[in-house]
């Protein structure tokens, strides 16, 4: 298959997480898109999730930046790249290259994260690069490193579906690696035999196919996996044949976990003693076993030891490098590993070199031909923010990220840049809440529009391909670097024309004097033509100049890239619980939902999306709850000494009680007050830098309100007159949560929100404090309300499709007001099935009538059959219709 499927067809990369799932992208005549899994993509052969399939409706320019600005004002790119470089030449001039930076993300291409790199660390002389994906797998990095001597993913996604036992430790894989969740789920049901077991300290969606859910105490995770290895030394379940010709360092290792003492394992974990005893027996008798972590291990002040316990336990066993086995890091970001191949953390060099090392950084200095290479490492991300804001930072470029709402103690970090002297921001979108901030505001290209390539969790390099044109003064982030580099005087070195050139040239890079000493060698692709490079399919690196190790694991044969080249064994030490203060007394984890993507500058468009989860909410276990006098759908505020959040309570037992679990998406683009960074403490790993975004000490409290209300309005409002709101679109224009603390008139909320005229109908009951209003321009509703002095009864996936239905004769209006779907339009419930529309009450009477499993469901009303992503949540609502059957029938039993 070509390129080009057709003459509108487009072979690209999804833009979302780690998976790096191929997608065709079809340009219609009109001008829409449409996105459909790529077949042949080896990483997802056809299949999308809901974000991955929604991705055609999400390419509008209505928020997109257009033009360069220069301090508010609209400007041209000679004039604003003209001030960067002076602004950046002027800095480094009176306080030295350290006092610059650039924060860059695993959202960018890999062309021009090497660009970025190039600059910073080769000809600006400094460190100072960091990105978004320290956020993500820092530790993983850090860990990597420690024991392999490079950052090497050994496996790849074949493993998962081989393995007879799958571990997955702190990876909601169902949410947010929906494709290879399922891979997974697809090889399970063909392997009867195969086991998974999941460690997380929530129940998540990906339990609906564990056979093993180990909740754990926050940050525990060394002391399972030590006792995993003591017990594997104990029961005689190594592969000493490895650990002798391929390790070093296993007897400190061992010594540092200590006994297997089951119970004391238990009470450090939380975990009863027969599921660790089972979880032990399982991965000694099984040979074949993967262990995928992801952030619940990553994002941990003690997230480094993680990695290295869990490693501990693969090199002990030689089930590294071998079909069905090894540890597995997934990343988070679409091209978070190919910022690591170019070098685009802080403490790295191009081509996985190591900044610390003398000839490493002669090499990349000899290549790049360049005046000089920073020779210790930069600021990492959070201490980079701290910099900034005890300004050490005098000029900083952030590209195709939002610190303000992704970094901890997210309002010291908007802080910092309302104090940093000079501040760039390349995004594409006006909505991003770095834009306040920004001194220059600079037009990025968006997926669609970008060319480049991406790198997915294992190893595979994919192609990102250009099928939009660039809007107006829009321009890929390569070419704005490129430019200021040139006038920064060094233009020779960065006179890129195409992002082909800009691949050779890493691509030889990673091969120069390689020789098989560094695992990371595209150098076969270092005189690759541009055609070749238009048309590269999907590969795996190694591939080097000579043609070996292509496509292939990881060290089954030792071959590690430590100096003596043996993997080596970490002893990691099971760091006491932190101290939780008394005013403090919950422990607050972050992490994502199914449907959205960071903070929702592009899952946030679309309808289909925001219609599965559209308010910010915390979950919360039931007996903190009630000693909280919290009731489902309350409004909580969760607040820690750094900030506070107000959002709605999830009431479940999906939490462990004394934790909270609140999302990451929400900005104050679509709620009051939800950031939850800004309640997250700063603290980060002592060895990766990576924050601890999961441990959190908060204080939960009720947020009592006097009224409450429901929106649904054609145009999104300038202005919310509500102490507490939050907004998304629908079909036909936006849905609206909102609550005050005082008083208020409902009337006068309404006409603030856009109602006018003399076509209003309002029905109310003062006495009972509840009042329901609409308004129609030439029949056509424009918006209706729902207030009260408690709690909103209105379905409200009946009130969110009024305003894409067919307008209503004026004597069945009052219908509208009555808050609930017609006899003959039965409530779906809330929305399960984003791709179909398909609610939890339409499952329910599924499951009633008969339909038992996810399949049966599927074939009744098509929820589960087209991306995927909401099969476990299918899977999770069936296994609760059937406790509550069972326990019926129980109680008519016993009546």
């Amino acid at each position: 298959m070509t390129e080009e499927t057709s003459q509108k067809t487009t072979r690209t990369t999804c833009p979302y997480c780690g998976v790096g799932c191929g997608v065709l992208a079809t340009r219609h005549e009109d001008g829409t898109v449409t996105v459909a899994g790529d077949p042949e993509h080896p990483s997802n052969f056809g299949r999308l999730c809901s974000k991955g399939s929604a991705l055609g409706e999400t390419l509008s320019l209505d928020d997109r930046l257009l033009y360069p600005e220069v301090s508010g004002k609209r400007s041209d790119w000679e004039s604003a790249l003209d001030l960067v470089a002076y602004r950046f030449t002027q800095a480094i001039r009176e306080n030295g290259p350290d006092s610059v930076a650039f924060y860059v993300s695993g959202q960018i291409l890999t062309e021009d994260y090497y660009v970025a790199n190039k600059l910073m660390k080769g000809f600006i002389g400094s460190a100072n690069i960091d990105t978004n994906s320290r956020l993500c797998m820092a530790s993983s990095v850090a860990g990597h490193r420690r024991a392999f001597g490079a950052d090497t993913v050994p496996g790849t996604y074949e493993d998962l579906e081989l393995a007879d036992l799958v571990v997955l430790v702190g990876s909601n894989l169902a949410w947010c690696h929906p494709v290879l969740f399922q891979r997974l789920e697809a090889a399970k049901a063909a392997n009867p035999a195969m086991r998974v077991v999941v460690v997380d300290p929530r129940r998540t969606a990906t339990c609906s196919i564990a056979d093993l859910h180990l909740a754990l105490k926050p940050d525990s995770d060394v002391a399972l996996f030590n006792g995993l290895l003591a017990f594997l030394a104990e029961a005689a379940a190594l592969d000493r044949n490895y650990i002798n010709r391929f390790t070093e360092g296993f007897d400190k290792a061992v010594e540092a976990a200590g006994p297997c003492a089951i119970g004391e394992i238990a009470e450090k974990t939380g975990l009863s003693r027969q599921d660790i005893a089972l979880f032990y027996k399982m991965v000694a008798r099984t040979e074949k076993t993967v262990t995928v972590y992801s952030q619940g291990v990553n994002q941990s002040v003690v997230g480094t030891d993680k990695v290295n316990a869990i490693i501990n336990t693969h090199l002990a066993t030689g089930r590294i490098g071998r079909p069905g086995m090894g540890p597995f890091s997934v990343t988070g970001q679409p091209n978070a590993m190919g910022g690591r191949e170019v070098g685009g953390l802080a403490n790295m060099l191009a081509g996985h070199m190591a900044l610390e090392d003398p000839h490493h950084r002669q090499l990349v200095r000899e290549f790049w031909k360049s005046p000089v290479v920073a020779d210790k490492q930069g600021l990492k991300a959070v201490e980079l923010f701290q910099a900034v804001r005890s300004g050490r930072i005098k000029a900083l470029w952030i590209m195709a990220t939002s610190p303000v709402d992704s970094l901890p103690d997210a309002d010291g970090v908007a802080e910092a840049l309302r104090a940093c002297p000079f501040v760039v921001v390349s995004d594409v979108t006006r909505s991003a809440d770095t834009v306040p901030y920004a001194d220059v505001l600079l037009p990025a290209a968006a997926w669609g529009e970008k060319d480049g390539t991406v790198t997915n969790s294992e190893r595979r390099i994919s192609r990102q391909r250009r099928f939009l044109d660039l809007p107006r003064d829009v321009r890929p982030d390569w070419w704005q670097m490129a430019e200021v580099a040139r006038k920064m005087g060094h233009g020779e070195a960065f006179a890129y024309q195409t992002p082909a050139a800009i691949f050779r040239e890493h691509a030889a890079l990673s091969g120069y004097r390689n020789g098989g000493t560094r695992d990371f060698d595209i150098g076969a692709y270092g005189d690759a033509s541009d055609t070749t490079y238009d048309t590269f399919p999907p590969f795996q690196w190694p591939q080097a100049v000579d043609g070996s190790a292509a496509e292939t694991r990881f060290f089954a044969e030792g071959g590690f890239f430590t100096e003596g080249r043996k993997g080596r064994f970490v002893p990691v030490a099971c760091q006491p619980p932190r101290k939780r203060e008394r005013a403090y007394p919950f422990v607050l984890n972050t992490g994502r939902v199914r449907d959205q993507w960071h903070t929702m500058t592009r899952t946030g468009k679309t309808p289909r999306l925001t219609s599965h989860i559209a308010e910010p909410f915390a979950e919360i276990h039931p007996r903190d709850a009630a000693r909280l006098d919290i009731q489902p759908a309350d409004l909580m505020r969760v607040k820690s000494p750094f900030g506070s959040v107000d959002v709605r309570a999830l009431i479940t037992e999906r939490v462990r009680e004394g934790e909270v679990y609140v999302p990451m998406h929400w900005t104050d683009r679509f709620a009051s007050c939800a950031r939850i960074d800004a309640v997250v403490a700063p603290d980060t790993d002592p060895h990766s830098g990576q924050p601890g975004l999961k441990f959190t000490p908060v204080a939960v409290s009720k947020l009592k309100m006097a009224w409450f209300g429901f929106a649904v309005l054609r145009s999104r409002p300038a202005h919310i007159p509500a102490d507490y709101w939050a907004i998304a679109p629908i079909e036909g224009g936006y849905r609206l949560e909102f609550a005050g603390r005082t008083e208020a008139d409902f009337k006068e909320i309404a006409s603030s929100l856009g109602a006018s005229g003399d076509d209003f109908l309002r029905i109310e009951d003062v006495t009972a404090g509840w009042s329901r209003q609409a308004w129609w321009e030439k029949d056509i509703l424009q918006g209706a309300f729902f207030f009260s002095l408690t709690s909103v009864e209105v379905s409200r996936q009946w009130a969110c499709g009024l305003l894409a239905g067919e307008p209503l004769p004026k004597d069945q209006r009052t219908r509208i007001l009555a808050g609930r779907a017609p006899a003959d339009r039965p409530d779906p419930g809330a929305i399960v099935c984003s791709c179909f529309q398909i609610g939890c009450n339409q499952i329910a009477e599924a499951a009633s009538a008969g339909a038992d499993s996810v399949g049966a469901v599927g074939e009744r009303l098509g929820a589960g059959t087209n991306c995927g992503s909401c099969r476990s949540e299918i899977q999770t609502l069936l296994d609760e219709f059937a406790k509550e059957s069972l326990h019926d029938s129980d109680i008519a039993q016993a009546g």
